[in-house]
């Protein structure tokens, strides 16, 4: 009588879950990166003309980088 393993994960099934880990850790990536670009944004947002001057910025190029 043969007998089938039914406790072996496929290779299938392994490359299936490595898929999915990858498609997760890049959304959580991108999420993360958005939202420290969006507090980034908000923190130069709050500095005066000449504090971004300072810096080398003027409130144009908030938009344009961040």
């Amino acid at each position: 009588m043969a007998m089938y393993d039914t406790n072996r994960t496929s290779s299938l099934s392994l490359e299936i879950s490595a898929r999915i880990s990858r498609a997760v850790s890049v959304l959580m990536t991108g999420f993360s990166d958005l939202r420290a670009a969006r507090r980034t944004r908000a923190a130069l947002s709050n500095l005066t003309d000449s504090q971004l001057e300072d810096i080398g910025l003027c409130r144009g190029d908030i938009a344009a980088y961040f």
